[in-house]
């Protein structure tokens, strides 16, 4: 039973290596753009 269990730990690994090899890596939010006030009045 232990050597199935070492059997899947290892097969987990590998498909999760693979997945983000295909994907990337773990999802990162995008970040968004930071608004930068403009004064528009002219003199």
């Amino acid at each position: 039973m232990d050597y199935l269990e070492k059997v899947l730990d290892v097969l987990k690994n590998f498909a999760r290596k693979v997945i983000e090899a295909l994907l990337g890596s773990e999802s990162e939010p995008e970040l968004e753009p930071i608004p930068i006030p403009v004064n528009e009045r002219r003199f």
